[in-house]
């Protein structure tokens, strides 16, 4: 059996403290209903943000994460967040990996929306994959699901779940979803999406964090907006799941 969740959330903008805070809780509340996984939305510990994200941006083994650490490792749950995030090779959009008792890992979006070349750079083709109960486990964030080559890349890795994090608004939120059922039946790859569910970056998203089996039929998602959790269990081959709503 595997248990893996996605948390709808909706961020403090310049209050990363309190962004953290709705990370505790829901980190908690999925390890609470048996998660062995739980993935953020992009730039979940800032929320999206382009002219302060230098202000803003993580580094690595940054002392902020280090309750989240903890959570990761007492409540035995991979946490998947993401920030800004500034290495050597310059300022990512980017996704900590934080397993039980093991070293972070850094996951750097690959290909940008137009005008975030402004403020990031494109991550370099390293991609991290996680293994779990039996699944490879491929990372995507927002952007990344729009060029095919990023989940063909996945489906060669011998990737069984595509997770994305993604910002989508209401106008783009129907193009992700056909995009991301479209993986799923043609890789033969369950796929997990992790949306905001209000505002940042001063536009509203769209929610609807959803799953999909490697059929590409939708198990469930949040209808809309809201915060919560998307809780998907594996039974065998049998997918089934929860949405928890906390707003």
């Amino acid at each position: 059996m595997m248990i893996v969740a996605a948390a709808q959330t909706i961020p403090k903008r310049k209050n990363t403290t309190e962004n953290l805070e709705d990370h505790y809780r829901l980190v908690n509340l999925a390890a609470d209903h048996g998660a062995q996984l739980i993935v953020f939305p992009e730039m979940s510990l800032t929320g999206y943000e382009r002219e302060f994200a230098a202000e803003l941006s993580f580094v690595g083994n940054d002392m902020r994460l280090d309750k989240l650490k903890n959570l990761a490792s007492n409540r035995n749950i991979i946490i998947l967040a993401g920030a800004p995030i500034l290495l050597e090779s310059g300022l990512h959009i980017g996704m900590f990996v934080l397993e039980p008792n093991q070293p972070e890992r850094i996951y750097t979006k690959q290909y940008l929306h137009d005008g975030e070349e402004i403020a990031f750079v494109p991550g370099i083709n390293r991609d991290i994959l996680i293994n779990l109960e039996g699944e490879v486990i491929s990372l995507a964030i927002c952007a990344d699901i729009t060029n095919p080559a990023h989940p063909a890349r996945a489906a060669a890795l011998n990737s069984t779940l595509y997770i994305a994090s993604i910002f989508y608004t209401p106008n783009g939120i129907q193009q992700g979803f056909s995009d991301l059922q479209g993986y799923a039946n043609l890789f033969y790859m369950s796929v997990l999406m992790s949306n905001f569910g209000g505002m940042s970056y001063s536009m509203q998203a769209a929610g609807q964090s959803s799953f999909w089996n490697n059929n590409g039929k939708i198990i469930s998602g949040f209808e809309g907006a809201g915060e919560g959790l998307l809780i998907v269990e594996k039974n065998d081959k049998d997918w089934k799941s929860t949405v928890l709503e906390t707003t």
